[in-house]
This record gives C-alpha cells, structure tokens and sequence, in this order.
C-alpha cells in the first residue's frame, strides 16, 4: 500500500528538499504541503494523510498545537515531529500532544524512511539524539520537563495559578507585579495555547499537570 504524506515546514526551501527526499521513497506519496500549523491543520481534514511530517515552531500555529487539533479530529493520523528543537520540554510537549515520533533536522533518509514506517505502523520512534532524553526520563535521571514550552516561565507560572483559581488581583498580590502586567501575561497565555476564555485555559492547564499542587 501507497503510504501519503502531508509535509509541513514554515521554511520553503527545507520543505522543498523534505518532500523531494520523501517522495523519492519507494511507496511513499506526498500529498500535500504546509507552511503554518494552521494549514496543515486544513490539510489533514481535507487529505487524510497516513503520516504528517511535522515541524515544532511555526507561524499562526505551532506543531505541538497543529498535532493536537489534527488527532482530535483524526485520531489515527500518525504525527512525525522532525524539528531542530531538542530540549526535554519540546520533545514532552510533542508526545502529550499525540506525537508517534520526534527526529530531529539533519537524520538521514535511512531515518528518516524507519520512522515514516514505524509511525504509521501505530508504533513510537524516537530518533537517536532524542532517545537518549527519553531513556533518562523513565530512569528518573533526567529533569521533569515541563508543559507548555511555548511559555516563557513566568507566563507558565501565571497559567499555574490561574488554573487553582485564583482571580488576575490575586495573582498580582503573590507575584509582587500590577494586575495590568498580570492581565498582558494572561492575554499572552491565551494567545500562545489558542484559547478564547479562561475555562478552557484553566482545562488545557490541568490536562498539562499543572494547578493541582498546594500553594507553598
């Protein structure tokens, strides 16, 4: 069977030699490219592909949220993130979100074909710079990442209280910080995660670990 392939990559020229590389596998069609999360959104629903080969950080949508719109509506598409990004955080948030596999820029094509097949065989894949991550992770060596990389600290540090309930005063009152600079961080908040009211910030909050231990 032909496996189809949406490619997604805010940078044309990467994207360009991406879905070259692709196509050039035997069995392999890609049917579609992307440039934004938000189209490759519109293009999963539309297309159907078998795997999206996704980048993290993009315009208008990031990967992580992309995947995350992407699986709720289709839920056995196979998500491959292929990103420059390494960090504990990134790779986290990418597998929350449904992720199967994570490589990163510069894996070869060998790679590259092993993670397409494993994917979409409903199996995870980790490419060999990020394994080594994930392996410290279930040893208990590694730091616990934390959720919502797209977050600066402190706007996550807002989120966290937002979400155990405490109004933007209070807020301000524990943080030694205005309530106007408290009501920007909760307007960043809920542009970076997509939502358009503070219940379903307070949702996505809780769903990502946070606001559930005491306040110290």
């Amino acid at each position: 069977m032909t496996l189809r392939v949406l490619v997604v990559d805010d940078h044309p020229l990467y994207r360009e030699g991406l879905i070259t590389a692709i196509g050039a596998i035997p069995g392999v069609t890609v049917v579609g490219e992307a440039g934004s999360g938000l189209d490759a959104v519109d293009l999963a629903l539309r297309l159907e592909p078998d795997v999206v080969v996704m980048d993290l950080y993009m315009p208008v949508l990031n990967g992580v949220e992309a995947t995350r719109r992407i699986l709720a509506a289709r839920p056995g598409t196979a998500i491959l993130m292929l990103t420059m990004a390494d960090s504990d955080d990134s790779v986290a948030a990418a597998m929350r979100a449904g992720a199967r596999g994570y490589l990163l820029k510069g894996a070869d094509r060998a790679e590259i074909v092993r993670a397409l097949e494993t994917v979409a065989a409903g199996e995870v894949v980790f490419g060999s710079a990020v394994a080594a991550h994930v392996l410290a992770w279930f040893a208990g060596k590694g730091p616990q990442p934390a959720p919502f990389p797209e977050l600066t600290e402190r706007e996550r540090e807002v989120l966290d209280l937002v979400a155990r309930g405490l109004t933007n005063a209070a807020i301000a009152a524990r943080l030694v910080v205005s309530e106007k600079t408290v009501r920007n961080h909760v307007s960043n908040v809920f542009t970076k995660l997509h939502v358009a009211s503070r219940a379903e910030a307070v949702a996505r909050a809780r769903d990502g670990g946070l606001g559930r231990d005491p306040l110290g």
